[in-house]
This record gives C-alpha cells, structure tokens and sequence, in this order.
C-alpha cells in the first residue's frame, strides 16, 4: 500500500501479513480522492473511517491533510498496526484510533459529526448487514449537514433505491455507493 498524495507522497506502508485486511486498491482509491477533492478542502474536514483495517484510507486523508481522522476497526492487530504507524509517521494528532464493533459503534446516536465517513467493509459481510449500514450513519446522525457517506461494496450490491444515495461508480473490481 502507498499513499497516494499530500505531506506524505509516495510513501509505502507495509502490513503484516497475519491481518484480515483487504485494502482499497491504489486505482480506486486515487479515483475516490480525486472525486472528493472536487468537493472539499481537506484541511477544513473530519472523517470518520469504518472497517478501517491498516488505515490506508486514514492515513491518506491524513496525509492530504484532514484536521481530524476517527478510524473504527474490531480487529486489535489492525487498530495496533494504524497505531504505530501513525506514531511513526507524525499523525498521531490527527488519526485516533476505536477498537469497536463497528455495527455496535454505528448503532447509537451519534455525539460527534464527521464532514465525510468512508466505510469498507469485508465484502464476505452478509447483504442485509450491508444495507443497514448507510441507514445507521444517517439515522444516528453521523454526518455533518452537507456531508458526504462513502461506502465500498461488492457489485452484487446495489443501494440505488435508498433515499440519501447520490451515485454510484466503478473502478475494475472496487464499487462506491456515495449518500449524502
């Protein structure tokens, strides 16, 4: 995994190989950056990051730099990995880490906002589970007034009939539903 742009250009991340991750493939993930800077300022932002796994997207808008990163993963290898790396890598002031179910996390009335939520989750996670998760971050209030929800999901997925989707786009194998 590299990160893509920003203070951190070019930078390659490695992962042990013992985590369950399957992190957003370069293309796609230069693609959905480049989708989202033609709508934001990323040194005016807050993100919430789900299913954040090794971090590679935290730690890319922590890189291109968001005041704020909130990166949310069950699995304690994944939450120690962005740890140490974001220590290593000078972004331990913007990337806090939350070892939590995320369902669990999501399920609650939200206190804090985020001006933008990415939310990657295992694509083995059961359809049902999968549509519930846009209702959570907007019922619960997770997202900022203009906000933006970003969820990547397998192609047997489609969230088009969801009131709050906005658009969907492809990128080889790699979907993204965005809601607002």
């Amino acid at each position: 995994m590299r990160i893509i742009s920003g203070t951190l250009k070019g930078k390659r991340i490695t992962a042990p190989t013992n985590l369950p991750v399957r992190p957003t493939t370069d293309f796609a993930k230069e693609a959905l950056f480049n989708i989202l800077n033609n709508e934001w300022y990323f040194d005016e932002i807050t993100v919430l990051d789900l299913f954040s796994g090794i971090g590679s997207i935290s730690l890319e808008f922590a890189s291109r730099g968001a005041k704020k990163v909130t990166s949310v993963d069950n699995f304690y290898g994944c939450v120690k990995f962005l740890d140490e790396t974001a220590k290593q890598l000078k972004l331990d002031d913007i990337i806090s880490t939350v070892k939590s179910d995320v369902m669990k996390y999501l399920d609650k009335q939200s206190i804090k906002k985020f001006d933008i939520i990415f939310a990657d989750p295992p694509y083995d996670l059961d359809v049902e589970t999968y549509k519930k998760i846009p209702n959570l971050v907007i019922d619960n209030q997770w997202l900022e007034e203009g906000g933006n929800f970003v969820l990547e999901h397998p192609s047997s997925i489609s969230f088009e009939e969801h009131p709050n989707f906005v658009q969907h786009k492809k990128y080889g194998n790699v979907h993204f539903s965005f809601f607002e």
